[in-house]
């Protein structure tokens, strides 16, 4: 009877422990607003989905070490850049939260950002997403973006290398496959045309054909370009600039937010990407304190060097946390009692975050920032005026 009760009750504290372990209102989100991260850790986007977790990670320990009436919890899933796997890992952080307050950080790319919003807009839980650029993004009430929009990318860039002469015979390379890709060109090239920049030649690539760019790159290097707009990631990025060495075209290359983090391409000559220009809110070598005590902690923690996808992730939990007082959010309210007020408060709320000062936002959830230009230099990220 006893080797009974004694099988009975250690099956017992192993259905409690794998509850609290898999979420479902466990006792540690007591008296916490749970925080729930999304995107790649695995797969060939997987260095941003890392970089959106662990920069979140790094802001929630700092917050809940503050010892305040506002504590988070945190957990991350993987959604391996899928659209449906970025809905199940949605659905897995609502059990995970059970009866607690949930607001969602992510998704990390804008694809999965949108399937997981048309969920989070049909449940009203809150939204902000790091890193998704494309419009669709924000297009519910209940969403907001702490990444400068791919519509704003393109024109911003446009205006940037026409007002500083970085360029007269424009060429473009894009990926057509992808979201982000797409917008900023399509943004790109229509302010283009309206302050009279010119583009001799816009080509493009696919997911399935992104190994070689040469006929690409010979199509600009034949129309003249003396510039290369890239709206691209920039694991594509260090392909194109290692063929067009190839061939010898030595263009000046522009790129976007995207572009941040070539010089850590495993196997590739970041000589190569000397000169390189990119439009982006964060730099590790800034001279700000707060950037400095951000990138030395995420390097002990974490054995690597934060880009900007981990800073604008840290910005969204410090966001969330501003527009929590603001609201005088509690752990006892319900996701959707949490979501509107976060919509209120969030558009009352000033931050001096990682990737800028003074940092607002509209109600249609698109953040107000300077845009800030990068240049690689010795090797090293160095800002531009």
């Amino acid at each position: 009877m006893k080797k009974v009760i004694s099988v009975a009750m250690a099956a017992a504290m192993a259905v409690s422990l794998a509850a609290c372990g898999q979420g479902g209102g466990s006792q540690d989100n007591a008296g916490k607003i749970l925080i729930g991260g999304i995107g790649p850790t695995t797969g060939s986007n997987a260095q941003y989905g890392t970089a959106v977790r662990n920069g979140a990670e790094i802001a929630v320990e700092e917050i809940n070490a503050l010892g305040g009436e506002i504590q988070f919890g945190y957990k991350f899933e993987d959604d391996e850049t899928d659209n449906e796997k970025a809905v199940n890992a949605y659905n897995n952080l609502k059990d995970w939260a059970g009866d607690s307050p949930l607001v969602v950080v992510g998704a990390t790319t804008s694809g999965c950002t949108i399937a997981v919003g048309s969920e989070t807009y049909a449940d009203n839980v809150f939204q902000i997403t790091p890193s998704g650029t494309d419009a669709k993004c924000v297009q519910y009430d209940n969403a907001f973006r702490t990444c400068f929009s791919d519509p704003s990318q393109g024109s911003v860039s446009a205006q940037y290398i026409k007002e500083h002469g970085l360029g007269e015979k424009i060429g473009i390379i894009y990926d057509s496959s992808d979201t982000y890709s797409d917008g900023i060109t399509k943004a790109f090239t229509a302010e283009a045309e309206e302050i009279g920049l010119e583009i001799v030649a816009s080509e493009s690539f696919t997911g399935d054909s992104k190994t070689d760019m040469s006929v690409q790159l010979q199509k600009l290097q034949s129309a003249g370009a003396d510039l290369v707009f890239l709206p691209i990631y920039y694991s594509e990025a260090s392909t194109i600039l290692k063929q067009a060495s190839d061939i010898g075209y030595t263009p000046s290359f522009y790129g976007c937010d995207g572009m941040d983090g070539i010089l850590t391409v495993e196997n590739f000559d970041t000589s190569l990407a000397e000169g390189l220009m990119f439009l982006t809110p964060f730099v590790t070598t800034s001279e700000d304190e707060k950037v400095q005590n951000f990138v030395k902690t995420y390097e002990e923690k974490y054995g690597q060097t934060p880009n900007q996808f981990a800073a604008d992730a840290y910005d969204s939990v410090y966001a969330i946390y501003e527009a929590c007082k603001k609201a005088g959010a509690t752990a006892d309210m319900t996701s959707q009692e949490l979501c509107d007020a976060l919509k209120t408060a969030m558009t009352e709320i000033t931050i001096d975050g990682l990737t800028g000062k003074g940092i607002s936002w509209q109600a249609n959830g698109e953040p107000n920032k300077e845009p800030l230009v990068a240049k690689i230099e010795g090797g090293e990220y160095t800002m531009l005026q």
